[in-house]
Parts: C-alpha cells; sequence; structure tokens
C-alpha cells in the first residue's frame, strides 16, 4: 500500500500542463542558494531548461525537507527531487559509508575513481538507492575531512586520546572513540561557538567550512588527515523518472553529467585556495608524512572491521574495490 500511494503521489506531482506541456520538477536543498551545491543545481537548472520542456524549482534552504528527511521524501514521492548527503542512506545501506572509512579514500585520485560513472564502487550504491525508490542522477563533491586544533596540528592517533572531538555521522563517531577520544555531534552552523567556548577540543569538517565559517579566529591548526570523503547526492523518484519521455530522460542525463564535472572540478580548485587562505589569516596547515599517515591507518583499523561487520556482502564488496583504486 506504501509503495502505491507512493507511486500514485508521484504521478499526481509530475505536472505536465496540457497548454504548454511543460514538466517541473521541484529540488529540495539543504544549504543556501548560494552555496557552491546550489551554484551546480543552477547550473543544471539552465541546461535542462534550455534544452526541453522540463521547468525546474529549486527550493533552497531546507524551506521543504531537512537534510535527514529527503530519501524518505523523495523515495515515497512526496516531491519529485532532492540533494541529500550520501550518508543520510545509512540507516537502510550501511555500506554508503565507504567513503567515511579511515583514509580508504584519502587522496582525490582514489575519490574521483570510485564515484566516477560506472565504477565499481559507486554502480552497486547508485543500485542500492534505486532499491529505496530513488534514482541517482549525480554526485555532487563537497570536499575531504581536515582535522582542526588549537595550538599545535594532529601529528598522530595518540594526539585524539582523551580529546573531545567535534563530528558529523556514526562512523566517523566511531572512529575518534577508537582513537580513545570522546565524539561530540554538532551541526555545522554550531561549529563557531563550539570551538570558541571550548565545548569540544578538535574539530572535523570540510575545509570549505573553515574559509565560510571563518573558524581560523577560533582554532589555530589544520591537519590534512583526509580521513573521510564528503559526498552529496541529487536524487529523483524513481516513478517520476519512469514517467519521463526518453528524450527528457536524456536531457536530465547529460546536464546532470556535465553538472557532475562541474562541481568536481570547482572543489578541487577551492579546497588549493581554501587551505592559501587558512594560512593567510594565520592557521597553520599541515600534511601528515607517510609514516604518520600509516600510523593513523593502523590505529583506525577497527572502525573498518566493525562497520564491515554491519555492512554485510556489499560493505565487503565495496571495500575490495576502493582498496584497488
Amino acid at each position: 500500500m506504501k509503495h502505491l500511494l507512493g507511486s500514485l503521489a508521484a504521478a499526481a506531482m509530475l505536472y505536465v500542463s496540457p497548454a504548454f506541456a511543460d514538466t517541473t520538477l521541484r529540488i529540495t536543498l539543504q544549504l543556501p542558494l548560494a552555496s557552491h551545491l546550489g551554484q551546480n543545481l543552477l547550473m543544471f537548472k539552465e541546461e535542462v531548461e534550455a534544452n526541453s520542456d522540463i521547468t525546474v524549482e529549486i527550493y533552497d534552504s531546507a524551506q521543504l525537507y531537512r537534510d535527514n528527511e529527503v530519501p524518505e521524501a523523495v523515495g515515497a514521492g512526496e516531491i519529485e527531487m532532492g540533494v541529500a548527503s550520501l550518508t543520510r542512506y545509512v540507516g537502510e545501506i550501511p555500506a554508503v559509508d565507504i567513503f567515511y572509512m579511515p583514509f580508504v579514500m584519502n587522496t582525490e585520485e582514489k575519490v574521483r575513481a570510485a564515484v566516477a560513472p560506472g565504477s565499481p564502487v559507486r554502480d552497486p550504491i547508485d543500485a542500492a538507492i534505486r532499491e529505496t525508490g530513488s534514482h541517482v542522477l549525480w554526485w555532487q563533491a563537497y570536499g575531504g575531512s581536515v582535522l582542526l586544533s588549537k595550538d599545535e596540528p594532529l601529528r598522530g592517533p595518540e594526539d585524539m586520546e582523551g580529546k573531545k572531538a567535534r563530528v558529523f555521522g556514526k562512523w566517523l563517531g566511531e572512529w575518534v572513540s577508537v582513537l580513545g577520544g570522546a565524539p561530540t555531534l554538532i551541526s555545522g552552523s554550531e561549529q563557531f561557538l563550539a570551538y570558541q567556548r571550548g565545548t569540544v577540543d578538535i574539530g572535523m569538517t570540510g575545509v570549505s567550512g573553515v574559509v565560510s565559517r571563518k573558524l581560523w579566529e577560533v582554532m589555530d591548526a589544520i591537519t590534512v588527515v583526509n580521513n573521510a570523503d564528503i559526498e552529496f547526492i541529487v536524487v529523483i523518484n524513481e516513478d517520476v523518472w519512469e514517467g519521463l519521455t526518453e528524450e527528457q530522460r536524456t536531457v536530465l542525463t547529460t546536464a546532470a553529467r556535465n553538472a557532475e564535472t562541474a562541481v568536481r572540478d570547482y572543489m578541487s580548485e577551492f579546497e588549493a585556495d581554501a587551505f592559501k587562505q587558512a594560512e593567510a589569516n594565520g592557521m597553520t596547515v599541515y600534511y601528515p608524512t607517510d609514516e604518520e599517515i600509516a600510523r593513523w591507518k593502523e590505529a583506525s583499523a577497527p572502525t573498518i572491521e566493525a562497520w564491515l561487520a554491519e555492512s554485510g556482502d556489499l560493505g565487503r564488496q565495496l571495500l575490495d574495490a576502493a582498496e584497488n583504486f
């Protein structure tokens, strides 16, 4: 019954005007339109509208749904499209947190190989998400995870012991615990005050957040560990997707591929510039040595073992594929 109601809702919301033969697709976005993810949606919208009878409406800043509500809302057909952090699917598909497994995706080359259309990591994830009622149109890069600290940068896993650390996901919290730290779940918007007030000792975020939130005013050092990779995905309800014409699907797919390439290339350039901005504002940017990364990885191994126990065969499949990049 739930699937039937979701299908009916999706069909009803794929609005087609008899006068203008105009199909309207609404997209819900958690971030402001001015963010790089919002600008990426605008690029997609402009290309789609220029090449088809489709109208794309973007509802930014969580006007309609919060990030954690997007998978259910799109899958059930409450809205046609949405942008969600990939980790929001971890409840139904624990294997998606392969990108949060410590040091598995710790270089741009590995991330690009993993997220490429048709890759042995991305394909099974897209297929699993399709089982939830959503079709993945494209992936949006949000950058690698860095660690923030006061005074000195972190040089090894021992520096996490006994420290309170901000995290933004279950398995990142597990990783901090394994290293002897105390994970604290803090939203992105609350980071500045948490660091300023000493609520936590160590920060964890994408470097883009350092710039947009001016975290150099409350933290002194960045350790470029890349212990995790942060990805967002743009999904469309499966029944809505199947209800489009072949020509419409081709236009959407082409625009999605162009948007995906643009946002990943932009993120690579932005991260490089963000580190320069952080240094210009007084932060120390520290790149761990190979020996230090080896120690981080060795100490982090129990986190991956615990994740494999939950993620099952798909998790093992994705990890084996990722380790071959």
